[in-house]
C-alpha cells in the first residue's frame, strides 16, 4: 500500500461542507491537500479559509485542474451534477483512487428519503463513468460540524469504506485513520454501496429528532 502521507488528495466539492470539513482534518494532519470547485476563485479562498484554521499545504483550483494534480480524490458534490463532473474528468481521474461519498436524497414534508439510482448508487455510477479508474465509497455518515471544529479533538465513529480493489479499500481506511477518532471499517463490495448511502436519511433523522451528529459504531471489530 501506497504511504498515505506521501499523497496529494484533491477534495471535488472542497467548497461544500463535508468536503471542506475533512479537508481541514486531512490539512491538520499534515497531508497536502488541493480544493476543487467549479470556480478556481471560490476554490482559492475556501483553501486560504483552510489554512487559517487548520494550517498546512492547502490550495485552490477548479475542478479540472484538481483532479489532475492529486494522487487520491474524494467527490463530495451535489448528486445533481455528480454524473455530469465525473463523465469529464474521466481522462484527469484514470489510475487514481476515486472516493465517492455523495448521497443521493430527496427532502420533502416528511424529511429525507434515498432517491432511486439507475446504476444502482452514486458509487456504481462513479464506477461506470471512470472505467479507468479504482473507485471506492466511504465517508458518507461522518458529521461536517464536527469535522469543521477543531475544538473537538475526536471524532469518534466508523468510517465503512467499500470497493472491490483491495489496495484501494485500504488506503482510503488509512486516509480515514488520520482523522482522529475515525476507524475505517471495509464495508463490503461497491455494489453495496446502495445501502450504505440511502442510510444517510436515517442519520438525518436521528440528528433532527435528538439534535445531535450521530455516527456509526461497528461492533465486535
Amino acid at each position: 500500500m501506497t504511504e498515505i502521507r506521501d499523497l496529494t488528495v484533491g477534495v471535488l466539492g472542497g467548497t461544500g461542507a463535508q468536503g471542506k470539513g475533512l479537508a481541514i482534518r486531512w490539512a491538520k494532519a499534515g497531508l497536502k491537500v488541493i480544493i476543487g470547485s467549479r470556480s478556481a476563485e471560490r476554490a482559492e479562498l475556501a483553501a486560504k479559509e483552510i489554512v487559517e484554521v487548520a494550517g498546512g499545504d492547502v490550495r485552490g483550483a477548479d475542478n479540472s485542474d484538481c483532479a489532475a494534480d492529486s494522487d487520491i480524490v474524494l467527490v463530495a458534490v451535489p448528486w445533481d451534477g455528480h454524473g455530469d463532473l465525473l463523465g469529464s474528468l474521466r481522462d484527469q481521474l484514470a489510475g487514481k483512487i476515486v472516493i465517492d461519498c455523495v448521497n443521493p436524497l430527496g427532502f420533502d414534508k416528511q424529511g429525507p428519503f434515498a432517491l432511486p439510482v439507475t446504476e444502482g448508487s452514486a458509487a456504481q455510477q462513479a464506477e461506470l463513468l471512470l472505467p479507468e479508474s479504482r473507485v471506492t465509497a466511504a465517508f458518507h455518515h461522518v458529521s461536517a460540524v464536527l469535522l469543521a471544529d477543531l475544538s473537538v479533538p475526536e471524532v469518534d465513529m466508523d468510517v465503512l469504506v467499500l470497493g472491490d480493489d483491495r489496495e484501494a479499500t485500504d488506503t482510503v481506511r488509512a486516509l480515514a485513520e488520520l482523522v482522529p477518532g475515525f476507524r475505517g471499517v471495509y464495508g463490503g463490495r461497491l455494489r453495496n454501496a446502495h445501502q450504505v448511502e440511502a442510510f444517510t436519511a436515517n442519520l438525518i433523522a436521528v440528528n433532527r429528532r435528538y439534535k445531535t451528529h450521530a455516527g456509526l459504531k461497528i461492533t465486535g471489530v
